[in-house]
């Protein structure tokens, strides 16, 4: 089943949707996603995009516990679950503790101490980034001696699944993110979502491990059509659909109502007909 994750910044400073101004406010919103369809609702509390500044444990916090605590009582009553996405094991911690169902770490777990958390997560979220936020967008680089782009994000899911196993990890309950936009550029971007299905298979798995994919309103989106952040929607929209005819399983997004109303129409046209 392809499933929909609402974006949810509850920072000051994200690229396209920050400046929530009260916790009110985000559970407002973040309600609002699911009636229009969101399975999951997603919630940083530090900003991620290049350039961004950190953010301190005490400040994430801060940000993260008010909304996910008047967020989690309401889960299985409306059915979706919750992401929070952050880099800080004690924030992991903490989150977890407090309801949340996937911890999604652009930062692929490699945090110290961050593994012993993550194997407690009913769900995680791998994501591949070169370098940090604030500098990722510098020239990054993947030399084709070395697999290029994709055998080298592919060598990070390796060996990053590897070391959690070694904490107890169950690979089952975990989703794979190539961090489109994460220290790549738009060849970059490009070469990932055109290798899906080769990014979903590991030998440390029976199968294929779920892919997360995050086009909405980024950069490459915008390389692609010329549009500011303002007019991506369309654009993050027809890239949704793209990478679910590749192979994706969960669409990080910003506009949840669109998305899952194109996503209808192509399934419905898309399905194999059963005699």
């Amino acid at each position: 089943m392809l499933e929909v994750m609402g974006v949810m910044n509850l920072t000051p400073d994200s690229f396209s949707d920050g400046g929530l101004s009260s916790p009110d406010e985000a559970l407002a919103k973040a309600l609002k996603l699911v009636a229009d369809g969101a399975h999951w609702i997603d919630l940083g509390a530090e900003s991620t995009r290049p350039g961004a500044k950190a953010v301190s444990e005490r400040g994430e916090l801060d940000r993260l516990m008010p909304v996910l605590r008047r967020l989690a009582p309401l889960k299985q009553r409306l059915g979706f679950r919750i992401s929070v996405d952050s880099m800080k094991p004690a924030v992991m911690a903490a989150a977890l503790q407090e309801g949340a169902d996937m911890l999604n770490d652009v930062n692929g777990f490699r945090a110290e101490g961050a593994w012993p958390i993550a194997v407690q997560a009913p769900r995680i979220c791998l994501m591949h980034m070169q370098g940090q936020p604030a500098s990722m967008q510098d020239a990054p680089h993947y030399p084709e001696s070395e697999g290029g782009v994709v055998g080298l994000v592919r060598r990070f899911f390796e060996e990053q699944l590897r070391l959690g196993l070694s904490h107890g990890l169950d690979v089952n309950r975990v989703v794979l993110d190539p961090g489109i936009g994460f220290g790549k550029l738009f060849e970059h971007n490009l070469a990932l979502l055109r290798s899906l299905g080769l990014l979903s298979r590991y030998s440390l798995h029976d199968g294929s491990l779920p892919l997360l994919i995050g086009l909405s309103r980024k950069r490459f989106i915008g390389e692609l059509t010329g549009k500011a952040i303002a007019e991506r929607d369309p654009g993050s929209i027809g890239g949704a659909l793209a990478a679910a005819s590749l192979g994706a399983s969960m669409l990080r997004v910003h506009n949840v109502a669109a998305t899952v109303d194109a996503l209808k129409v192509y399934g419905a046209l898309t399905a194999k007909k059963h005699a």
